[in-house]
């Protein structure tokens, strides 16, 4: 069945529902409509790991072998914690730059037969549409239009961020946290081509304003955290965003809910429908991989509506793992006091379980030694499992306040 689709929102989500929905059936007239002009994105590089590849080539072998060729790789974790460094092995992590990421997207949806349409701004249902998809970001038009039908819930974090570049060509995935006379300010650094990296900079409110980070200009900005980084950087600069000698945008990051995701002919996907704090680096892959469920969802359901009621069924609950994690995730770093006076192979290994719904609740001494006894004791592993989210939600009920009981 030929169907009109719309996808409002130039982003990895957007595109690549386009080209998979096109790849299966040629006859689909498909559209996507992007408000910024080509080639103008904002943003640095973005990483994935091995499992959302396997699921990509599954999906369009000929856009996952691009990216691939097009990634760089790492498989090891380094930790820099005032003059000490510590360095693990893991799983092999992946970055791109997310501006050739959507390159790649763009000529392969080409390829295929998809109309591209730049500085084209949707904030309303196109007419005579069978399926409107609002890919449109956190800030989604579309969304916002019927904040009240999706039931759109929005928090803030409390640590302020600044997603910055830097020609530092990191050899792994790089933490660095420096201790200054108003608080600790750490980065999270990754490679994303040969040349460029990543680097995220992140602080408590308290730390913001005690270095003046929070009204100095970009230069200014850019200046202090270079210097505070310097160590890390080996003399390369930091790379901000092109400004008009405004403040440095240090943001806090916001996790977006919605009570459904779907309405009448209207789907959200990606930052629209839900966000993951960025310390779990899973928010490109959350999106692709929504797009990966509503293309099949309608390929398998003819009926509009239930093809979008079981793609929001299956993505909701697919979902809670990864924002459980987040939230644990952005709580770890909240409460970075906490660990970071541990010797830093220590620190490390915790900030390595900082998912886990019940580190919060013991102590970081205990829990080190609770985890290291279970990676050697498969019974203690698996008890281990079964009983965090439990014990968690038990601690959590005794602490809240008029609770009862």
């Amino acid at each position: 069945m030929r169907v009109k689709v719309v996808c409002v929102g130039g982003g990895p989500a957007g595109l690549y529902l386009a080209i998979l929905l096109k790849r299966r059936n040629p006859s689909h007239d498909i559209t996507v409509h992007e408000r910024a002009p080509e080639g103008s994105t904002y943003g640095w590089g973005v990483t994935y790991w091995q499992g959302l590849m396997d699921r990509l080539r599954a999906h369009d072998p000929e856009s996952a072998d691009a990216i691939a060729r097009n990634s760089v790789h790492w498989h090891e974790g380094v930790a820099h914690v005032r003059d000490s460094s510590t360095r693990q092995p893991g799983d092999q992590g992946s970055g791109i730059g997310r501006h050739r990421l959507l390159e790649l997207l763009a000529e392969r949806a080409r390829t295929l037969g998809v109309r591209l349409e730049f500085t084209s701004e949707i904030t309303a249902p196109p007419a005579g549409a069978d399926l409107v998809v609002a890919a449109d970001g956190i800030g989604s038009a579309l969304r916002t239009r019927y904040a009240e039908a999706f039931g759109t819930h929005v928090t803030h974090g409390r640590n302020h961020f600044l997603w910055l570049g830097t020609t530092k060509v990191f050899d792994a995935f790089t933490f660095a946290f420096v201790e200054t006379p108003h608080g600790w300010i750490w980065a999270y650094g990754y490679p994303y081509d040969t040349g460029h990296s990543t680097c995220v900079i992140e602080c408590s409110p308290e730390t913001l304003t005690g270095l003046g980070l929070h009204s100095a200009d970009e230069g200014d900005g850019l200046a202090l955290l270079e210097h505070l980084f310097a160590d890390l950087l080996d003399g390369h600069p930091l790379i901000g965003r092109a400004s008009d000698g405004t403040s440095v945008p240090w943001l806090n990051f916001r996790t977006l809910t919605n009570r459904t995701w779907h309405h009448d002919g209207l789907v959200l996907l990606g930052d629209a429908a839900h966000t993951t704090h960025y310390s779990i680096g899973a928010g490109t892959t959350l999106a692709l991989e929504d797009a990966m469920c509503l293309a099949t969802a309608l390929q398998e359901h003819p009926a509009l509506p239930d093809a979008l009621a079981a793609y929001e069924k299956r993505r909701r609950s697919e979902l809670l793992s990864a924002q459980s994690a987040a939230r644990y995730s952005a709580r770890w770093y909240e409460s970075l006091p906490r660990y970071i006076e541990l010797p830093p192979h220590r620190m490390f290994a915790l900030l390595g379980q900082r998912h886990s719904p019940l580190l919060p609740y013991v102590p970081p001494q205990l829990y080190y030694g609770l985890d290291k006894a279970a990676g050697q004791l498969e019974p203690l592993r698996r008890l281990k499992r079964w009983l965090g989210p439990r014990a968690a939600r038990a601690l959590h009920a005794a602490r809240t306040p008029g609770r009862s009981r």
